[in-house]
């Protein structure tokens, strides 16, 4: 009897830990399916409500892990806090000297303009060529996670951008 109801236990555990995962995965692929929308977003979307508004109250917690969408061949989301340069700049962080680039979550773009070749030779009063850096601020993204979707029929990836602002 007690071997009977060891294995019981050991079933209905098993059988737990598969639910849990199920019921993961199928959150993962809500998760996914509605971020990914952008026409409208997910906020506009009420059946996209539940699952989103999960996925925030578990990212409160301290042990939290994104749920992933296996059938889907995607993970955790990436994250990129600024939108790109304008072509011709690098993304600095202020402060830095302007060795230092590329970093995604650099807050500046920058681009060295030498002033001899827009005036054509040396300036007259040192005799030697001036740099001038023209710099913005780079723009904070609205929509600053994103899911790579790798299409099966083409295998093209698309990358879709999405935020967690109800």
């Amino acid at each position: 009897m007690r071997k009977r109801l060891q294995l019981l236990a050991g079933i209905g555990a098993a059988f737990a830990v598969f639910a849990t995962n199920a019921t993961a995965s199928e959150w993962g692929c809500e998760v996914l399916l509605c971020a990914s929308s952008s026409a409208p977003p997910w906020q506009g979307i009420p059946s996209c409500h539940p699952p989103m508004e999960k996925l925030l109250l578990a990212m409160a917690g301290w042990s939290f892990s994104w749920p992933i969408c296996p059938e889907a061949g995607t993970a955790a989301p990436g994250y990129e806090k600024y939108e790109p340069c304008k072509d011709g700049y690098t993304a600095i962080h202020t402060g830095d000297d302007y060795g230092s680039s590329g970093a995604s979550d650099a807050n500046t773009c920058v681009k060295i303009v030498d002033v001899c070749k827009s005036r054509g030779g040396m300036t007259e009063e040192t005799g030697s060529c001036n740099q001038i850096v023209d710099h913005y601020a780079r723009k904070v993204r609205d929509n600053p996670y994103y899911f790579d979707l790798k299409s099966t029929a083409t295998g093209q990836t698309t990358r879709r951008y999405f935020n967690l602002n109800n």
